[in-house]
């Protein structure tokens, strides 16, 4: 995907480097607390159609103006987990314990894998996505002052 902006570029381009792995990581932790060794291939489908989404939604969303972005890249990473939580459930896997943030921020994620950081998918996406998400405010504000500054002017 080629972005116009390059703050968008870089943080779609770690993202797409590093999704395969958090999901990876993420299911393979589940299955090791319940001592799981069964339904690689469910786990693995899983995984690869929650990549293609994140790859995909986050494209989609990256190639919108800022001003029509209605959802942000962590949350499309924590839609993501969906095929996975439906793959754990599938096999029989118990849900995980979860703190009370946890719980009440991301309620449906029964096995704990959705992102609360950027940190939480990989340490490389914590500068791309505040870049990222600075660029965006910047970007706003700008336009919004322009927009204020033009309507303010008599001529």
């Amino acid at each position: 995907m080629r972005c116009v902006d390059p703050y968008s570029q870089r943080l779609f381009d770690v993202v797409d480097r590093v999704v395969d792995d958090w999901l990876s990581a993420r299911a393979d932790a589940v299955l090791m607390r319940a001592g799981r060794v069964t339904g690689v291939d469910l786990i693995e489908s899983a995984k690869r159609e929650a990549a293609a989404t994140v790859r995909r939604d986050l494209a989609d969303l990256l190639a919108l103006d800022v001003f029509d972005q209605r959802r942000n890249p962590l949350e499309i990473l924590r839609a993501a987990t969906q095929p996975l939580t439906r793959a754990l459930r599938t096999l029989g896997v118990d849900e995980v314990e979860r703190d009370e943030f946890q719980r009440r921020s991301f309620p449906d994620d029964i096995f704990d894998l959705c992102p609360a950081t950027w940190t939480d998918v990989h340490a490389d996406l914590a500068e791309v996505g505040l870049e990222w998400g600075a660029w965006k405010a910047a970007t706003v504000l700008s336009r919004r002052r322009s927009s204020t500054n033009e309507s303010d002017d008599p001529t």
